[in-house]
């Protein structure tokens, strides 16, 4: 008995899954921008397919980031899509189809981050060949409703399904505003791609900060980021509110802006964060 992917789609949502998406594994193949040892049949030689399940990352609690209330929805969706991808791999395993999930992040630690600043596997290529969205500037996949606000995991296994259509158009708008105000500065222009040159080192190390002060993760090019329909849902448009932020927390700690944003810094976290 074949399983549909409408039957996946119902039953990975079932679990709580926002996001669904299908890419036959010939698709990096087809593509070759993912280097022969990091694609699916490389990692598993007996997949055919690879699912892809996304949640979002809610942009009120993202907006308030560095914090431990962002901290924790990050937490949270993480451990909650992995057990969506478990229960999703058990399922097609019982349909006799062999399935298993790669989890949504590659690394144990920061500092394992910092020595080896590449995950075995790229939850963000996986997601844009299964048809969720196109890459952004910061390295991020862009999705229509969530922009770069949404946290993915994987799932390879043998049944052989149907590709979603891939985005045509970049979602991208090019604004650079995610490189303006990155805390580390690890995103410089690329002549030859919309796709930034990424100083993924530097970007670990401003997270090693963070984690010791219990604010990590950063966050801050996926919070600035003015693509997706969640900002619409959320009555936020503004993005000038964050291009102010920095100099505007430094003139008046107090500013009325962001009184929210800075009370939920003060607390649950080391030291005094004001941005």
């Amino acid at each position: 008995m074949t399983v549909s992917k409408d039957e996946i789609i119902d039953y990975a949502r079932s679990l709580g899954a926002a996001l669904v998406g299908f890419a036959p594994a010939a698709r990096w193949d087809e593509f070759t921008e993912v280097g022969e040892a990091y694609r699916p049949t490389a990692i598993w030689p007996e997949v055919k397919s690879v699912i892809v399940l996304g949640l979002p990352v809610l942009l009120p609690l993202l907006e308030t980031t560095p914090s431990i209330y962002y901290v924790e929805q990050y937490d949270t969706s993480n451990i909650l899509l992995d057990q969506i991808a478990y229960r999703l791999s058990v399922y097609l395993n019982e349909q006799g189809y062999g399935s298993i999930f790669l989890p949504r992040d590659g690394y144990g630690d920061i500092e394992i981050l910092i020595e080896k600043p590449v995950a075995a596997f790229s939850h963000v290529f996986a997601a844009k060949y299964a048809g969720l969205g196109t890459i952004g500037f910061n390295h991020t996949l862009l999705n229509e409703k969530y922009g770069p606000r949404v946290r993915y995991v994987s799932v390879f296994t043998q049944l052989e399904l149907t590709g979603d259509p891939l985005f045509e158009k970049d979602l991208c708008v090019g604004c650079h505003i995610c490189q303006k105000l990155c805390p580390s500065q690890a995103f410089t222009a690329n002549s030859d791609s919309l796709i930034a040159n990424m100083d993924k080192v530097a970007c670990a190390k401003h997270h090693e900060q963070l984690r010791k002060e219990h604010r990590y993760p950063c966050g801050i090019c996926i919070k600035v980021c003015p693509v997706g329909n969640d900002r619409t849902l959320y009555n936020s448009t503004d993005i000038k509110l964050y291009l102010d932020e920095p100099e505007a927390l430094r003139k008046n700690p107090e500013d009325p802006r962001y009184r929210g944003w800075v009370h939920v810094r003060a607390h649950g976290a080391k030291g005094n964060r004001i941005y």
